[in-house]
């Protein structure tokens, strides 16, 4: 439930189109809801401003299931990552609506049309192998009611295709920048632009990136200012965290 579905519920009670009782029954979930699997965090929206998302690994396909029938409920946009797309046919059981991204593997259900800011998200990747983290920021971005510009293939091996894409990169409020390898490309783009820079850190690469870990020191360690790092592959993380800086007013 979000603060617009909480008021229209209490300007119902107040106005008599629903009995107390019947609000109360609604007010007991929102909380969250037991689905024995899983307690479904309905309060989130109303918290922070999102609803859960559902990470699909670990979790069996009959509970991811039982979580976005018990999701649909509600009028919150619906985002499960890390899916297979034999979890996205599962799903489609009981969401038919439902849709697959398979280069980001995320499962996403629009409810509601959300105001797109006027603002835009870069995603910025280095190699055409660090799309499918790229692309679970950008679906994560625009669930969430961000207007998105992908910028692709722009790595520090060809450094020129990048100076020809910064007028597009300069102009987003925030910037997710997602490299692997030596993960040199954040700083490169932290000496170029006066916008935030959320790093993100791939686990591709040869043996000694020791399946990211090299490029998420070296992000760490960028002497560029304004550049943050989050988790190895993380690409929700970045989305998520470029959505909130994004939406600030």
């Amino acid at each position: 439930m979000n603060t617009d579905a909480l008021k229209v519920l209490l300007e119902n009670i107040r106005d008599g189109k629903i009995d107390v009782e019947a609000g109360i029954s609604k007010l007991r979930n929102l909380s969250y809801v037991d689905l024995g699997c899983a307690k479904l965090d309905t309060h989130r929206e109303l918290r922070v401003g999102y609803p859960e998302v559902i990470f699909c690994p670990g979790k069996t396909t009959e509970q991811i299931k039982t979580i976005i029938q018990a999701m649909m409920d509600g009028d919150a946009n619906i985002l499960a990552t890390r899916a297979s797309f034999e979890v996205f046919a599962a799903v489609k059981e009981v969401c038919p609506a439902a849709l697959y991204h398979p280069l980001a593997r995320t499962i996403t259900l629009t409810r509601k049309k959300l105001p797109l800011s006027e603002n835009y998200i870069a995603v910025v990747t280095a190699g055409t192998s660090d799309l499918p983290v790229a692309e679970e920021a950008a679906v994560t971005a625009e669930i969430f009611g961000n207007r998105v510009e992908r910028i692709v293939d722009v790595g520090v091996a060809g450094v020129h295709r990048l100076f020809d894409q910064l007028d597009l990169i300069r102009g987003a409020r925030v910037i997710v920048v997602v490299a692997g390898m030596e993960g040199a490309l954040p700083s490169v783009v932290g000496g170029l632009v006066d916008k935030p820079i959320i790093a993100v850190p791939t686990s591709v690469g040869y043996g000694a990136s020791f399946q990211g870990v090299a490029a998420l020191l070296a992000m760490l360690n960028s002497c560029a200012g304004g550049v943050s790092v989050v988790n190895i592959d993380n690409g929700f993380g970045a989305g998520y965290i470029a959505s909130m800086i994004n939406k600030l007013k």
